[in-house]
C-alpha cells in the first residue's frame, strides 16, 4: 500500500491533529538524538503543545545550553552593532534611502505608472503637477525656437551680404581687365600700322 502524501496545513480535526502532533514529536526527539549521537552535537529541543503543554529534550544540560545559547547570541549581537561614530550615519543613510524611495515612487507616477492605490485627489494633483511641468516645457520650447529663428535670420543677413559682395568683385575686374585689353590692342595697332607704313614707302 502506497503512503499517501498529506498537503502541510493545520489539521481542522482535533483528535487527528493530536495523534500526529505525537507521532512527529516523537520523530523528532529521536532524529535530535541520533544527530547528537553521530556527530557528537549539543542540542537542546523545547516544544510546546497546542495546550500548552512543555516537551523537551537536550543530549546534557538544558540550562546549560541555554546559558550558551544566550552568551552567543549576545556576542552575536555586538558584533553586528555599528560603532557609536557610524549610528549616526546610519539614521541618515536610512533617511535618504527612504526619500530616494518616496522620489523614486513619484518619478514613476509622473510617468504613469503605479497609479492604482491613489485617490481621486492624489491623481488630480499628480495631473496638476503634470500640466505645470507641460507648461514650463512649452515656455522653454518657444524660448529655444525663437533663439533658433534669431539666429538664422542673423546668418541669413550674412550670407546675403557675402554674396552681394561676391556679386560686385567680378563686375570691377572684368572692367578692369577690358581697360587694360584695350590699351593693349591700341599699342599693338599702332606699331602694325607704323611698320606697314615704313615697309610700303619706295
Amino acid at each position: 500500500m502506497v503512503r499517501q502524501k498529506i498537503e502541510i496545513k493545520k489539521i481542522d480535526n482535533l483528535t487527528a491533529r493530536q495523534v500526529t502532533f505525537s507521532k512527529r514529536r516523537k520523530g523528532l526527539f529521536k532524529k535530535a538524538r541520533e544527530l547528537s549521537t553521530l556527530c557528537d552535537a549539543e542540542i537542546a529541543l523545547i516544544v510546546f503543545s497546542a495546550s500548552g503543554k512543555l516537551f523537551d529534550y537536550s543530549s546534557s544540560s538544558m540550562m546549560q545550553l541555554i546559558q550558551r545559547y544566550y552568551n552567543q547570541t549576545e556576542k552575536y549581537k555586538l558584533l553586528r552593532q555599528p560603532p557609536l561614530q557610524l549610528q549616526g550615519s546610519d539614521h541618515s543613510l536610512g533617511k535618504l534611502s527612504k526619500h530616494f524611495m518616496e522620489l523614486s515612487i513619484e518619478l514613476k507616477q509622473l510617468e504613469g505608472e503605479n497609479l492604482q492605490g491613489l485617490s481621486l485627489a492624489s491623481l488630480m494633483k499628480l495631473e496638476k503637477l503634470i500640466e505645470g511641468g507641460m507648461s514650463r516645457i512649452r515656455k522653454t520650447k518657444n524660448e529655444r525656437f525663437d533663439d533658433e529663428m534669431r539666429e538664422l535670420k542673423r546668418r541669413e543677413l550674412e550670407l546675403m551680404g557675402e554674396n552681394k559682395r561676391l556679386n560686385t568683385q567680378p563686375i570691377e575686374n572684368s572692367s578692369k581687365r577690358s581697360a587694360f585689353d584695350l590699351g593693349i590692342e591700341t599699342i599693338s595697332d599702332s606699331i602694325c600700322s607704323d611698320t606697314f607704313l615704313k615697309l610700303g614707302l619706295p
